[in-house]
């Protein structure tokens, strides 16, 4: 009986001991303010216990670098890939120009965003002429592409081909 107890306390003890190991973490250096563009001097690294982080959180410098603060970062706290994002290229209200690319054909019209975007984001633009909504992805500052086909003598965007420029 007292040999059961015995490996009883063991196991147990095994059991409260710690179960997780240290991972090693990018946290800023200093407070990072929202808007901000975070940089390599930005960044460095800590050490968390395992259950104390979230998923998703950075361990890696190179996801962070050129990205953008959506909220306030505090110094030596793990940040989570959510807290940040591509800095805004295209903003609401924006007059942009849109593209729209099919083989042999390249046109070109103006726009004005709907939403607000970086590299790679879908943003909504309307077409002032026809005032019909298209989804584009952000390639540039004030640039978006359009995504769809030509069709009926419009464009993507529902534009008559007559109101956009074709180059080749």
């Amino acid at each position: 009986m007292i040999r059961k107890l015995y490996i009883f306390a063991v196991l147990l003890a095994g059991l409260t001991g710690p179960a997780f190991a240290d991972i090693r973490i990018v946290v800023p250096a200093h407070d990072i303010a929202r808007g901000d563009v975070i940089a390599d001097s930005d960044l460095t690294f800590g050490s968390f216990t395992g259950p104390a982080l979230m998923s998703g959180t950075v361990t890696n410098i190179d996801a962070l670098k050129g990205m953008e603060a959506r909220r306030m970062l505090r110094a030596g706290q793990a940040v989570s890939a959510t807290d940040v994002r591509h800095p805004v290229l295209v903003t609401r209200g924006q007059t942009i120009t849109m593209t729209f690319e099919a083989p042999g054909v390249n046109l070109t019209a103006m726009g004005r965003a709907l939403g607000e975007g970086g590299i790679g984001d879908s943003v909504t633009v309307q077409n002032p002429a026809s005032f019909r909504m298209i989804t584009a992805i952000v390639t540039g500052p004030g640039t978006v592409r359009a995504t769809g086909a030509i069709s009926n003598g419009s464009a993507a965007n529902g534009a008559p081909l007559n109101q956009l420029t074709a180059r080749k």
